[in-house]
């Protein structure tokens, strides 16, 4: 496993929701347990509506699509998980 895991996080950031401060938490709670660096990208989900999906995500490690919907690009989320699905990525989704 790589020292330093770049995770893709699915979904509009709202610091004021509880879900989507408790993801970060959770992914540094999980990199510190497993003694690894983790650097977590929040990805607006309308900005993988394009064709250029493929080329955004492909630089992260995972992809985790975040609670709390609903989404602002639902086919953005979408287009997200068809990339990790087809393409055998990690992925986790709730």
């Amino acid at each position: 496993m790589s020292s330093d895991l770049r995770i893709a996080v699915i979904g509009d950031f709202d610091p004021e929701r509880p879900s989507h401060k408790a993801t970060n938490e959770a992914l540094l709670h999980g990199a510190d347990a497993l003694r690894v660096q983790v650097s977590v990208h929040w990805i607006p989900t309308q900005s993988l509506e394009s064709e250029a999906v493929h080329t955004k995500l492909e630089e992260y490690d995972g992809i985790f699509c975040a609670p709390g919907g609903p989404y602002k690009g639902r086919n953005g989320a979408l287009g997200a998980i068809r990339f990790a699905r087809e393409r055998g990525w990690p992925f986790l989704g709730t």
